[in-house]
Order: structure tokens, then C-alpha cells, then sequence
């Protein structure tokens, strides 16, 4: 089985590849440059690599590149420099999100097509709804206001919750919500809720990117945990041992 994934050049996006890798997966990475990429993923044999922005893809081309992938996986985000901020795309994962999607309704598969992206605490999934502080409004009223990548988080999510829904006969969707990112060598035991246990804002867990990309993996490539999450946009935090 094929997986696209896009961000694959990231920090979270390159240890998702090389967990569908070691389950045996077959992959196409859409990436602007392979600077970054280990060796290991540049050079192995069941690495497709697809140098592009997704943004600047043809219809017709995207519309191959997703074509006989049973999974697409996004880790894009935004550079944290003032540019990656406040430059254009300001709607870089929205809008590839959407593209994305497209191509794979225009496919019409013969089974959905799983897609998983990766999202964040500070998004609340407004399906449910979840409760949050008024303290924490106030925030993410703020954040809204000065940062774009924040407004784009929670609109990738929303057009996968609205324009995707619950009964597309092509595409089935979760949103991984990971807490404040860390970096770690080796996965280590996290737990998965259907909504925050603590708030992202005054109260911030941990979950290291290892962790994040071994979920996604789990849900691309594990029926019963796919089953379990989709449609849905878990929380994963790391299991803090005292």
C-alpha cells in the first residue's frame, strides 16, 4: 500500500515517513527540496520523491500524485520566522488540504482514502463542542488576531470536520491534535483522548514528535485504530513517568 505524504521535509513529517517505512509502506513525499531528508529516506527503495510545492502543482498532477494511495498524511506548517508567519501562503495548509481532498474525489476510489492530518491542541474539534476557559477564549481570540498559522490550523481542520464530514464515500479523515511539540530519540508510551484533559494554554502537556509521528503511522497502517479515531481529532499527550 501507497501513502503520500506532504511536509515530509519537516520535523515531524520526516519521522512519519521513516514509521511507514519500518512497517513496510511504500511512500510519495511531496517536498520544495530534499535538504533535511536523512540519507536513509533519500535513498530507499520504497521512496517515491516528488520535488514540488503542492501549492504550485497542476490539478492534472496532483490529481496523479494521489491516484493509487490508500493514505495521504499532511505535517505542513509554517516557518517560524516572521516570513513563514506573516508571509504568503497564509492558507498553505487549508488550501492543500483542500486540493488534496479534491484530487482524491476527482480519482474516485474504489475504497475511502484515509487522511490524516496533523492539527493542534490549541484547535478545538466544534463537532463536539469541548469546553474550554474563558481565559483561554480570550487567547485564542488573540492568536487569531496576530497569528495566520493559527487561523490556518483551525480552518484545515474545519474543512475536513464540514466539507468532508462523517459519510464521504471517498474520503475518511482524522485530526491528530498533539500538545506542545518536543523532540525525543525513540518512541515512548503516550495516551490518546477524544478531547484536551488539560488546557493548552494554562495548563500545557508534552508530546514528542516521535510519539506524534507513531500515531499517525498507527492510523494509516492499523484498521482497528483507524476505526477507533476517524472522523475524529484525538489529543496525544506523552505518559510522564514519576
Amino acid at each position: 500500500m501507497s501513502t503520500l505524504v506532504v511536509g515530509a521535509n519537516g520535523a515531524t513529517g520526516r519521522l512519519l515517513v521513516e514509521q511507514l517505512l519500518n512497517r513496510g509502506e511504500c511512500v510519495r513525499i511531496i517536498v520544495r527540496t530534499v535538504d533535511g531528508l536523512p540519507e536513509t529516506i533519500k535513498s530507499h527503495e520504497n521512496v517515491s520523491i516528488i520535488r514540488a510545492s503542492v501549492l504550485d502543482l497542476g490539478d492534472a498532477e496532483l490529481l496523479q500524485y494521489v491516484k493509487g494511495c490508500n493514505a495521504v498524511a499532511s505535517c505542513l506548517g509554517h516557518n517560524m520566522s516572521f516570513k513563514g508567519i506573516y508571509g504568503h501562503p497564509r492558507r498553505l495548509v487549508t488550501d492543500a488540504v483542500g486540493r488534496l481532498c479534491r484530487a482524491i474525489k476527482e480519482n474516485k476510489p474504489e475504497a475511502p482514502v484515509k487522511f490524516v492530518l496533523m492539527n493542534t491542541t490549541g484547535n478545538s474539534n466544534r463537532d463536539i463542542p469541548e469546553q474550554i476557559s474563558f481565559g483561554q477564549k480570550c487567547v485564542i481570540w488573540l492568536l487569531r488576531l496576530l497569528l495566520p498559522p493559527h487561523v490556518d490550523n483551525e480552518k484545515a481542520a474545519d474543512y475536513l470536520r464540514t466539507e468532508i464530514g462523517q459519510k464521504d464515500s471517498n474520503i475518511e479523515w482524522v485530526a491528530v491534535r498533539p500538545d506542545s511539540l518536543i523532540n525525543e530519540g525513540e518512541v515512548t508510551e503516550y495516551e490518546e483522548y477524544p478531547s484536551p484533559v488539560r488546557s493548552a494554554i494554562f495548563d500545557a502537556g508534552t508530546t514528542s514528535r516521535i510519539n506524534a509521528a507513531h500515531f499517525m503511522a498507527e492510523l494509516i497502517t492499523d484498521n482497528d485504530t483507524w476505526i477507533k479515531w476517524k472522523g475524529q481529532m484525538p489529543v496525544i499527550y506523552n505518559v510522564v513517568k514519576m
